[in-house]
């Protein structure tokens, strides 16, 4: 008897499980990086307004159907589309290859996300309310940690299938930062060095550092 009612208890947890993973009403959660007027970097899950004057960009994208599911078949890429996948990983992460792994081999699309940089964990922190990885999202549905058994649950019940059905010359996107940070303005140009003297007197020469016999010049 209390076999059958333990058995009656998991079953109804994977149907919420699964219910809450299918909800069609479940969308990828967004994280928004804005640049404040005077430069402070702050991450947020609502844009500012209009008015504050900010440089806003995404720090994470979820939305992995776009690259992850081109030049998949149908079926596959109606899951993918609808529930994708993106992995968020970091460097020297066992269990973070576990899970590649995991995913690889049972040829789910998926986009990662690495976390490297102080922005990178505090838009993870935003995401996920701490900063602990691997940390996976299925559509809406949030993983930390790994788990081979809860993954393989996840994944099944959001219709992933049990094999790869990857086509033989598809290529997983390559990782990408979770926060991509803007590139540093190109310095200005010099100015015009002054016109060479007719007689050019030849610079003296820097006196050598006792530490360094072999008369190396930087």
């Amino acid at each position: 008897m209390r076999s059958n009612a333990v058995r009656f208890l998991t079953l109804n947890a994977l149907i919420v499980l699964a219910a809450s993973l299918l909800s069609p009403a479940a969308q990828a959660q967004t994280v928004y990086r804005i640049v404040g007027p005077d430069g402070k970097v702050t991450f947020s899950d609502k844009p500012p307004s209009p008015a504050s004057e900010a440089k806003v960009s995404t720090a994470n994208a979820s939305s992995t159907g776009g690259s992850a599911s081109a030049g998949l078949p149908f079926e596959l890429r109606q899951v993918a589309t609808k529930y994708p996948v993106t992995l968020y990983t970091g460097d020297n992460c066992a269990p973070c290859g576990a899970g590649r792994s995991l995913l690889t081999s049972r040829g789910v699309p998926f986009s990662e996300k690495t976390v490297t940089t102080n922005e990178d964990t505090e838009a993870l922190r935003r995401l996920s309310g701490d900063n602990s990885l691997p940390f996976m999202t299925i559509g809406s549905q949030q993983l930390k940690g790994f788990s081979d058994a809860e993954w393989t649950q996840f994944l099944n019940a959001a219709g992933y299938p049990p094999s790869s059905a990857l086509p033989p010359n598809y290529r997983l996107p390559s990782p990408t930062p979770l926060v991509r940070l803007a590139a540093a303005p190109a310095a200005p140009a010099a100015d015009a060095a002054p016109a060479a003297s007719a007689n050019p007197r030849p610079a003296p020469r820097a006196a050598q550092p006792a530490n360094n016999p072999a008369g190396i010049r930087f």
